[in-house]
This record gives C-alpha cells, sequence and structure tokens, in this order.
C-alpha cells in the first residue's frame, strides 16, 4: 500500500492509497492512545510521544477513546 500512495505515475490509485493509509494510521494511533491510557499515560505524555500538544491530543481523542479510558481534570475548590 505504501508503494502505491508514493507511485506518482498513477494518481488515481496513489491518492486511494494515501487515504487508505490515512485510515489505518487514525485506527492504530487511537489503539495506541487507548493502550496508553491503560497503562496509566496521561494526556502530557502521549503528546510528547506523538510530537504534538497536550491540548491537541486531548481533543481529537478525549471523547473517542473508550468509556472511563481518559483521565478526568481534578479541580481543587
Amino acid at each position: 500500500m505504501a508503494a502505491a500512495a508514493a507511485d506518482t505515475t498513477e494518481p488515481t490509485t496513489g491518492l486511494r492509497a494515501v487515504a487508505a493509509l490515512r485510515r489505518l494510521t487514525e485506527t492504530l494511533e487511537l489503539a495506541q492512545v487507548e493502550a496508553a491510557l491503560r497503562a496509566g499515560m496521561g494526556w502530557t505524555e502521549i503528546a510528547n510521544n506523538l510530537g504534538v500538544t497536550r491540548q491537541a491530543v486531548h481533543k481529537k481523542y478525549a471523547k473517542r477513546v473508550a468509556p472511563g479510558l481518559a483521565p478526568t481534570r481534578r479541580r481543587n475548590r
């Protein structure tokens, strides 16, 4: 699939391959974020490993991960 995505001689095939890789990447990233949360990692550590900000990873995954996995922020009162 990666070879088809890199081959620029057949744009239609290449674009379809890129789209398929994008879907696969999204699926794998969600699975890894869920695994990281199960392992006790927080949003900051996950973000650092993905090379994005904590805010970006939280916005993208907080509502997509399996119920109960997303850590909740505790507010001091």
